[in-house]
């Protein structure tokens, strides 16, 4: 992509978004450094159900986005065949509740002309083998054959790679990471010891710690973000290929033979301490198993391996928000849920954003000030630190 001008930039965040926005922006010859609190993919992007879908009702555009956002996954999967291990696009499986329906969904999404297939209980074995027929609704199912999952760590670690061999630089374990805000611009970024790594620009892609981040800067952004976890199960002895969404699990198959496994339900059981800690019931823990265990065919056995819990990124409308901070010139932002099938799509065009100077007409739908006077501070003090929590 063309460019204005050579630019510096930081990206903070180790997870898809800021990965993917750091590697964009090293193809295009900018120059990167991309800092972590911790380690790369140890927030929301190690611990996702990482479903890669445009399913159900939602917005023209967001729905748009989405499937451009699919695009790029079966771009990537072409120029990286190695991706098979960690990329799959084998289809999911959704159902309703009992006393709900799906028919209104099928009927939406086939009318948008997304790949949807209604199924009766007969005929899913002939689409989703490794699907229990029997725990079907009566009604039957909806199978998309378009979607798919990603192994987000393994994504994460391949455009890392890329984005250093295109000459950036990565710095993990920078502890509590600050904005440098000079005359109402974003200047460059403090490191946790001290280390001051200036910058032209700097994107803000640290998931759940957006909104607070923004908040110090006297940005309100509203925050939908719960407390969540996934369910990592040891290996299973049978082959799962299909991604499953139904009334109590949600099911997907990782790179080395284990399953993610989560559920609103669960979801909701756990238990936030004083100090933020949080605790997943154990009946939880063992809840999701045997639901996943229903669902499956054969009733497999399932055993915890471990759980992953922390907060889980969601805007307070449900959609993604994306760029410039209009108060802060030079400063930018990604925060979304759907990172996973967002990801490379949103690191693409932002990073196109920063070095033309242009923005995506595909963005307009997700500014930041769609939110209104709220999300305009009246001034942001000259030599302001936003911190950055652990991610």
């Amino acid at each position: 992509m063309p460019t204005t001008q050579p630019t510096r930039v930081v990206v903070i965040g180790g997870g898809i978004l800021g990965a993917s926005t750091a590697a964009h922006l090293a193809r295009s010859g900018a120059q990167v450094t991309l800092v972590t609190a911790g380690s790369l993919a140890d927030g929301a992007s190690g611990r996702s159900i990482a479903w890669l879908n445009s399913s159900g009702d939602r917005s023209a555009e967001y729905h748009y986005l989405r499937l451009l956002a699919l695009d790029r996954y079966r771009t990537w999967s072409v120029r990286h065949p190695e991706s098979r291990a960690y990329l799959r696009f084998d289809g999911a499986l959704k159902w309703a509740a009992p006393g709900e329906s799906f028919r209104e969904t099928f009927g939406f999404e086939r009318a948008g002309g997304y790949d949807a297939v209604w199924l009766e209980r007969d005929e899913i074995a002939k689409f989703a083998p490794d699907v229990n027929p029997d725990a079907v609704a009566d009604e039957g199912a909806i199978f998309n054959p378009g979607e798919g999952w990603v192994s987000l760590p393994d994504l994460i670690a391949a455009l890392v790679e890329e984005a250093i061999a295109d000459g950036a630089r990565v710095i993990e374990h920078a502890g509590d990471a600050r904005v440098d805000v000079q005359d109402g611009s974003a200047t460059g970024v403090v490191l946790g010891d001290g280390t001051r790594v200036a910058a032209d620009r700097v994107v803000l892609a640290t998931g759940p710690a957006v909104p607070a981040h923004l908040e110090a800067l006297g940005v309100m952004v509203p925050d939908a973000t719960p407390a969540a976890f996934v369910l990592f199960t040891d290996p299973v002895d049978v082959e799962v290929t299909t991604v499953l969404n139904t009334p109590r699990v949600a099911v997907r198959p990782t790179p080395d033979g284990r399953l993610v496994l989560d559920a609103d339900w669960a979801e909701q059981s756990i238990v936030v301490g004083d100090d933020g800690a949080l605790t997943v019931p154990e009946e939880s823990v063992q809840g999701l198993l045997d639901e996943a265990s229903k669902v499956l065919a054969g009733s497999p056995r399932l055993t915890a391996h471990h759980v992953g819990a922390g907060l889980k990124p969601i805007p307070g409308d449900g959609e993604p928000v994306v760029g410039a901070v209009p108060s802060v010139a030079g400063l930018y932002t990604l925060f979304t849920h759907s990172g996973a099938t967002l990801g490379l799509i949103l690191g693409e065009l932002l990073a196109e954003e920063i070095l033309t100077g242009s923005p995506s007409p595909v963005l307009t739908s997700f500014r930041l000030d769609r939110f209104g006077a709220d999300a305009a501070p009246e001034a942001v003090p000259t030599g302001a630190w936003a911190p950055v929590p652990q991610r």
